[in-house]
């Protein structure tokens, strides 16, 4: 009995440590949405543009700074590895709305929003 609850409880901990997040995002003009502006562990993010306009992909250490940043192309995608305690910015310089695919892998207790 104690085993069995032994290894439940070790499944839940790492389904809860090895979570994926799926999401299209939908991000404005001239906008800019961050993915992690909080304290969190390591995190991977495979991002695919899935629109007509480049978008700018920065990581933002939350003590401060800026570094790493990727142009996506339409149609391209690509995956980033991102430190603890680092956001992620992805950049609408684009006078419509773009739309990104985000699969997230690792720490996903990540605060999200936007910021123009």
């Amino acid at each position: 009995m104690i085993k069995s609850l032994y290894s439940i409880l070790l499944a839940t901990i790492l389904l809860a440590a090895c979570s994926t997040l799926h999401s299209t995002t939908t991000i404005k003009a001239n906008d800019a949405f961050i993915l992690g502006n909080n304290k969190h562990g390591r995190f991977s993010a495979s991002l695919k543009n899935v629109s007509t306009s480049a978008i700018t992909v920065w990581q933002y250490p939350i003590e401060g700074g800026r570094h790493s940043p990727l142009t996506l192309q339409p149609a391209a995608n690509v995956k980033v590895r991102v430190d603890r305690n680092t956001a992620l910015r992805i950049e609408n310089s684009s006078e419509k709305s773009v739309d990104v695919q985000l699969v997230v892998k690792g720490d996903v207790g990540l605060s999200m929003g936007y910021k123009n």
